[in-house]
């Protein structure tokens, strides 16, 4: 079976990118009262609340090949609790969002309670993303080291330096 663990770096910026998108086409939408930039906000939302539940279930698949210990253990833990509390609030945003369209609310206080939501919906992924990025860039999670030198076969009888002076030939 192939190594599933890859998915995560590449579904997470997805959700990151349509919910920030949609919060600041939401927040133009508002600001201008143009009903297209709200409604441009309410379909990234929930693309992003899509993406959200695929790179949660994908970043629980892509911790187990990583032996928790120490400081990473703890960042490990604190980037799962992170991106628990976001998948809820996305989800929570989302569904106040759809329930307000479909009661046909989208206006005084139902609409500002759907901007809040998906304001912490927003702030979540923005944590949720700083605190991956340590996770990679600190404590080099998931991170193979390949520090130039090439890999030989078992059985190979020829040594490095051998092997870069016959392909230079």
């Amino acid at each position: 079976m192939p190594d599933l663990s890859h998915i995560h770096p590449m579904l997470v910026h997805f959700p990151i990118a349509l919910l920030i998108v949609g919060f600041l086409s939401e927040t133009v939408g508002l600001a201008l009262r143009k009903e297209f930039f709200s409604t441009a906000g309410f379909y990234l939302l929930l693309l992003g609340a899509a993406g959200s539940v695929a790179a949660y279930f994908s970043g629980q698949n892509a911790g187990d090949g990583i032996t928790e210990v120490g400081a990473l253990k703890l960042a490990l833990e604190t980037h799962e609790g992170a991106a628990e509390l976001t998948l809820w609030l996305v989800i929570i945003a989302a569904l106040v969002r759809i329930a307000v369209v479909l009661f046909k609310k989208y206006s005084g206080i139902y609409r500002t309670i759907a901007y809040v939501f998906f304001l912490s919906a927003v702030l979540s992924v923005a944590r949720t993303g700083f605190f991956g990025g340590e996770l990679v860039y600190k404590h080099a999670a998931g991170v193979q080291l390949n520090l130039g030198f090439e890999t030989f076969p078992a059985d190979s009888t020829a040594t490095p330096a051998e092997s870069t002076k016959e392909d230079k030939e």
